[in-house]
């Protein structure tokens, strides 16, 4: 019996300002964040908690606040693939040949003062690499540096808040430093 065909999940739009210095890559929202329209809505993601620690604003003011904070310290929110099929909210769970990335080469040629890219987690940057690195041009792929940090899943238990709050701490968040 052949498996239904599911309707494809469509993501987030950016969240990103024009003097953004940091886009944050995730994979595709979860269950949870598309639901609510907002990214990290899963109470139990720990993406608000670090970026507040990162970026000096109260990770508990409602998302419209949250991301003027982030957008303060220079840093934007998109993800790679803009609509695949999945199965619950894991990337694991990503239907392989389903996903289709957002243009995210655009966005970045669109950005004059970014620096650095992030990507949360494992699956942003293997979806990257395989659908969007060999479209950036040589320019641009030497004025930013990629870095693959662990995810803010909760399913990323076996890393606590601290050892992520080391890793994603190479970004250089703080106030008055430039991102690498």
């Amino acid at each position: 019996m052949a498996r239904a065909r599911r309707e494809p999940l469509r993501g987030l739009p950016p969240a990103v300002a024009p003097d953004c210095r940091v886009l944050v890559l995730g994979s595709m929202p979860g269950a949870a964040s598309l639901a609510a329209a907002s990214y990290y809505a899963h109470p139990r993601n720990r993406f608000w908690p670090l970026m507040g620690a990162l970026c000096a604003f109260d990770p508990r003011v409602d998302y419209p606040r949250r991301i003027a904070g982030l957008q303060r310290a220079g840093v934007g929110l998109w993800d790679v693939i803009g609509r695949c099929e999945r199965r619950g909210s894991l990337d694991a769970s990503i239907v392989p040949g389903s996903e289709v990335p957002n243009d995210v080469v655009a966005l970045l040629e669109s950005l004059p003062r970014l620096r650095a890219v992030a990507f949360n987690g494992g699956k942003a940057a293997q979806a990257f690499r395989r659908h969007l690195q060999g479209g950036l041009s040589p320019a641009l792929a030497a004025r930013i540096a990629f870095h693959a940090l662990p995810s803010t899943s909760p399913a990323n238990a076996g890393f606590g808040f601290e050892r992520l709050l080391a890793a994603w701490g190479a970004l250089g968040l703080g106030r008055g430093r430039d991102p690498a």
